[in-house]
């Protein structure tokens, strides 16, 4: 039987700049927490949607050929697999992010 968790109560005890951690997997899929200020590399994901929840911040999600979407507190938004695209907050923001477990990362050099 799983242990409920208090997400926030994760996130706050988190206090590095950047930390992005599996919290749960859901069949062959996992939902990983994200506390994060600053910006991600460019990247995409070949094999694997993946799923943006904001809880607390602003998380901005730049793409290549579109405009950037900004998603606060409570937005979501799915990127379908080989989206080239960065994540980047200006504020201390805390996220799920649900993909395929084996999700490959590859960073794009600018």
């Amino acid at each position: 039987m799983s242990k409920m968790q208090n997400l926030l109560a994760i996130a706050n005890e988190v206090k590095e700049k950047h930390a992005n951690f599996s919290i749960s997997e859901v069949n062959d899929h996992c939902v990983r927490l994200a506390v994060f200020t600053g910006e991600y590399d460019w990247h995409h994901h070949p094999d694997s949607d993946e799923l943006f929840i904001v809880l607390e911040g602003e998380l901005l999600i730049d793409f290549k050929d579109k405009e950037t979407a900004v998603l606060k507190a409570n937005d979501s938004l799915l990127i379908p697999k080989g989206t080239v695209h960065r994540t980047r907050s200006y504020v201390r923001t805390v996220n799920l992010c649900v993909e395929h477990k084996q999700a490959e990362t590859v960073i794009i050099e600018e």
